[in-house]
């Protein structure tokens, strides 16, 4: 019999803020952490304010080893655990599910400089810490990364190989050699204007996106576990599914053939048609090609009714790696409070049939799809219910 998956703790960093109430409150007031680089005037970048891993560790030998984006990982874990009240013993046999990017300090060559590299030095970092000996996996699938993670730990608690698990990561590639990177590629925006206009996905005058940074972990657990432990439930994970498009390195299938695919594997298992979807968390980058195929998948998956659609890039930018996990947290906390953000900077929706969210709105939802792409064509979808018994 396969175990219903729920989700007991969830954390993260958002240049936005570093809790849901933060979050809300920063989306109540329009207001966002876009800021011109100082590496780059062209660009604008979202930086995480004030950050110190050592606020969340202690005096931890091996924190020298944590790159930032890695960094961002180990605190949210850390804070997630805490969230979820799980006890050490309970720790022992969970699994660990982390996603890393290309993360490298080119400048750094002491000893065991590698470490910095490796990508699975967040998750050794965090095993250490919370004291994890269960299975232990880390990806890397771009843009997909952290959406993946949570969907293979949900399958791993689905289907009865664990009762709990650890699932996120971190990411942080706001600097010169990534932005001339995504520069050189066409995806960021190097509009000259207030650094809250540039970003604006689905708008036909979209010109790329913000680079941003944080981190994120949510603890999954089957219902049986958390209900023996009087877990405080957050939300009900029903479905996932992956896919790849199997073809240009850099740019989506226009169409969305193969990201749909994803898509309806995570509604068949969780047994939902696409009309019973209330809210899509879409990738929404700001890119001609993302937003093109999002819009195109969606216009055919949503033929009966369009849900509600949001684009939290247009308030914290785009986090890479972190991205699935921090907009699932933040999603989480959007499902308590019901609320629902505009997407900033939409005056031309590039569908006139696809309910884009122009202006934020006090609502409840009860079912999310969260969507994430990524550069090599990989694709991860997860659906998520407001926990009811």
């Amino acid at each position: 019999m396969k175990s219903r998956v729920v989700i007991t703790g969830s954390a993260f960093f958002s240049p936005l803020g570093n809790s849901g109430t933060d979050v809300i409150f920063a989306m109540v007031e329009n207001r966002t952490a876009f800021k011109r680089a100082d590496f780059d005037l062209d660009l604008v970048v979202a930086k995480v304010p004030d950050f110190n891993l050592k606020t969340h560790t202690g005096r931890y030998k091996n924190a020298r080893y944590l790159n930032r984006g890695a960094a961002f990982g180990v605190a949210s874990a850390l804070r997630a655990v805490k969230d979820s009240g799980l006890s050490r013993d309970m720790l022992e046999s969970a699994g660990l599910f982390t996603g890393a990017g290309p993360n490298l300090d080119r400048e750094e060559r002491s000893a065991l400089w590698i470490l910095k590299f490796l990508p699975n030095t967040a998750a050794a970092a965090i095993a250490d810490l919370v004291g994890i000996h269960g299975e232990g996996i880390t990806i890397s699938t771009a843009c997909a990364t952290t959406l993946q993670v949570v969907g293979e730990a949900f399958q791993k608690i689905k289907n009865g190989n664990l009762d709990v698990a650890l699932a996120g990561g971190g990411d942080s590639r706001v600097n010169p050699g990534a932005a001339r990177a995504y520069k050189m590629a066409g995806a960021l925006s190097t509009v000259k204007a207030d650094p809250d206009k540039v970003h604006r996905p689905f708008d036909l005058g979209r010109k790329g996106f913000v680079m941003g940074e944080g981190g994120g972990f949510v603890i999954l657990e089957s219902l049986d576990h958390a209900k023996k432990r009087g877990a405080n439930i957050l939300a009900e994970v029903a479905g996932a599914g992956t896919s790849m498009d199997g073809g240009n390195m850099t740019a989506p299938e226009s169409s969305g053939i193969w990201m749909e695919k994803a898509v309806k594997k995570a509604l068949t298992q969780a047994e939902l048609p696409p009309d019973k979807i209330d809210v899509v968390s879409t990738h929404g980058t700001g890119t001609q090609l993302n937003d093109a195929m999002e819009t195109a998948l969606m216009e055919r998956l949503f033929v009966k009714k369009s849900p509600r659609i949001i684009a939290l890039k247009s308030w914290i930018g785009h986090l890479s790696t972190a991205c699935g996990v921090v907009e699932l947290s933040i999603c989480l906390s959007l499902m308590k409070k019901g609320i629902l953000p505009a997407i900033r900077n939409l005056k031309d929706p590039s569908s006139p049939y696809l309910d884009f969210m122009t202006e934020s709105r006090e609502t409840f939802f009860n079912t999310l799809l969260l969507q994430n792409f990524g550069f090599g064509g990989q694709n991860a979808a997860l659906v998520v219910k407001k926990w009811r018994e």
